[in-house]
């Protein structure tokens, strides 16, 4: 991708809850890009964070570089901008070094200056603007709510299967399936497992069984996405009520762009709710850096 714009070395970086996207941008076209672990502090350490962040520099820097544009999640405060850039910085000392949440990746990838982003992937959030005003919704993190969220699935899906168990109920499709993701012999290690520290990103990983089982049929799996599609829907309604617009509303995120079946449940709800069609992201969210760089 050229965005001819952008003059000198720019670095993108795009840090979700599992993993961080990079970059390297020279006069607008893409020269180097790189993967890497999350560097979100929400998800690991500090010090975790710092080390990967490291590698991904380590890929991507070709030089002397002059912008680095951050899209991170749990980006909520100034304060939450500054202890990530105090972290960036050393790595690319003379670069200013842009911090923002990362639902505003996603409206610049997609080309917008106006409208409402929605993040759907470890966990979930929504960003907007009018070009005058901005607005949040969601974001909270996965004690407080990230729904719709591919943790939320799993999550949702556990309580499920553990509720079946109360009622003496055998193991159904959808328990079988997170069961076997699980690597268990059955849903009474849910509870163990749940609690043992597996992380938010293993969890987000085992979402898909839920749309498999609705695939094929399964009421309840079907359920969950409804109400997942209903309250992104609802985050979205959030910040277009503040803004006073209706669009475009964008969704991104792993979950977002790779379910059609979530996609469609939200575009159900936001169409009740007389708001504008969902655009499904079609890039990485960390290709909206270069148009934030530009700006």
């Amino acid at each position: 991708m050229t965005h001819p714009g952008v003059a000198g070395a720019v670095i993108g970086l795009d840090i979700g809850g599992s993993k961080t996207r990079g970059i390297t941008w020279l006069d607008g076209t893409a020269v180097a890009d790189t993967s890497g672990g999350s560097a979100n502090v929400q998800n690991v350490s500090r010090d975790q964070a710092r080390i990967n962040l490291e590698g991904v520099f380590a890929s991507l820097n070709r030089g002397p570089v002059a912008r680095v544009v951050v899209g991170s999640g749990g980006i909520d405060t100034a304060e939450d901008a500054n202890a990530l850039t105090e972290l960036i910085q050393p790595l690319a000392p003379d670069a200013v070094v842009s911090v923002v949440h990362d639902t505003r990746l996603l409206l610049a990838a997609a080309g917008y200056s106006t409208g409402i982003a929605v993040i759907a992937g470890t966990g979930s959030a929504a960003w907007g603007t009018n070009g005058k005003d901005e607005a949040r919704a969601g974001g909270w993190g996965y004690l407080l709510g990230d729904e719709g969220s591919g943790y939320w699935f799993a999550r949702e899906a556990v309580r499920y299967s553990l509720d079946r168990m109360n009622h003496g109920l055998r193991a159904d499709e959808l328990t079988k399936a997170l069961v076997k993701a699980c690597g268990l012999s059955g849903p009474e290690g849910l509870i163990a497992l749940f609690h043992s520290g597996a992380g938010r990103g293993f969890w987000a990983s085992k979402s898909p069984v839920v749309f498999e089982c609705a695939a094929s049929g399964h009421a309840a799996s079907l359920d969950m996405i409804l109400q997942a599609g209903a309250d992104l829907a609802s985050l979205a309604a959030k910040c277009a009520e503040q803004l006073k617009i209706d669009g475009p509303i964008v969704l991104g995120g792993g979950l977002g762009v790779n379910q059609p079946t979530l996609q469609t449940a939200m575009r159900i709800a936001l169409c009740s709710r007389g708001l504008g069609t969902l655009q499904v992201l079609t890039q990485d969210p960390v290709f909206g850096a270069l148009h934030l760089a530009s700006n």
